[in-house]
């Protein structure tokens, strides 16, 4: 799976979708997905770290809402990696 098959996602807790991927931000070296900018259905935008997250077939699960990050983690992370979106 690549970065791109993530994208428009569902983002679920218990079949409850919290938001869809809208990107993939990548590590600085543009190798390896590190995390997802999650527009969530407030319309705000959070990081998830791919480590707290089960890649379904068409959806990614999260444990716990605890596990997306507010924005300024996703501004952080868009800053030292590089954004899919922008690296095409």
């Amino acid at each position: 799976m690549n970065g791109a098959d993530l994208l428009n996602r569902r983002v679920v807790l218990r079949g409850i979708e919290l938001g869809r991927v809208v990107d993939v931000i990548l590590g600085e070296d543009g190798a390896r997905p590190i995390g997802l900018d999650v527009r969530c259905r407030d319309g705000g935008h959070r990081f998830l770290p791919l480590v707290g997250a089960s890649l379904g077939e068409d959806v990614v699960e999260v444990d716990s809402p605890l596990t997306i990050l507010d924005n300024e983690h996703l501004a952080f992370y868009r800053s030292h990696g590089r954004a899919l979106r922008s690296s095409k």
